[in-house]
């Protein structure tokens, strides 16, 4: 089983600023170093520009982040884990893993992000703003540019495991993967037979499922399996694989 992550909109920078920096050797996929050596250079030009704000497509109450981003080649680094914070994180229940429970992050968690392409859970990044959908010049669409990157090695990583996929979004873009063995993870919640999708009950859905899974017994490595454990906090169905689309996980409350 791999479990499929978005990285959060929101992050932490490390406690200790005075922590080691950014290794991109040590990163999940040592083999993309140069791509993410590329699109760093990228950010860290595109954050010292007039247009930085346009360019990265946020807004202006983030900017100090944005200008942070031209010391990322310096900044204190921490665990993945420990600098994503928002809903989905928060849900996922991560302060509360046990040390075992890291590992099998670390094993089964691939995290999608638009500087690094992707990186594991326990993986020491630092705190940035950079998005999957920008257009970062001279690179162009990130999304497309790691879809070219990452499509060998994560094939090679994926081959016969389990996709269990809570990513939304542009972060999908990347890397599809093979939709007879990816699971994309729903969430809906029902009124009067009425479902809707309301974002922030998704993520928190995804990342509650997410801790479920790491937390179990043995890492389930079925569609069944991942059903039954989410059976137990949500009303679910499964809708196999049909044309283009993945097998999917309805989580209904």
């Amino acid at each position: 089983m791999l479990i499929l992550l978005p990285p959060s909109e929101g992050k932490t920078a490390p406690e200790n600023d005075e922590a080691p920096p950014l290794n991109l050797a040590q990163l999940t996929l040592p083999g993309l170093a140069n791509a993410r050596r590329q699109v760093l250079q990228a950010l860290v030009e595109a954050s010292g520009r007039q247009d930085a704000q346009q360019v990265l497509k946020v807004g202006a109450k983030v900017l100090a982040e944005v200008a942070a981003n031209r010391q990322l080649g310096h900044a204190a680094a921490a665990p993945a884990w420990q600098i994503y914070t928002g809903v989905l994180y928060e849900s996922l229940g991560t302060a509360s893993l046990s040390a075992e429970q890291l590992e099998r992050a670390a094993e089964h968690v691939l995290i999608f992000s638009g500087l690094f392409g992707v990186t594991g859970f326990t993986d020491r990044i630092p705190a940035y703003r950079c998005a999957m959908d920008v257009k970062l010049p001279p690179l162009g669409n990130l999304g497309t540019f790691w879809k070219n990157q990452l499509a060998q090695p994560l094939g090679e990583l994926a081959e016969d495991r389990l996709l269990v996929d809570c990513r939304s979004g542009s972060y999908q873009k990347p890397f599809p993967g093979d939709r007879s063995r990816r699971l994309q993870v729903n969430s809906f919640t029902e009124q009067n037979g009425q479902r809707k999708v309301v974002t922030h009950f998704a993520k928190a859905a995804r990342g509650e499922l997410t801790g479920m899974l790491l937390q179990a017994g043995t890492a389930p490595e079925s569609i069944d399996e991942v059903a039954h454990i989410a059976s137990r906090r949500w009303r679910v169905e499964v809708r196999p694989a049909g044309g283009r689309d993945p097998h999917q996980l309805d989580l209904i409350s």
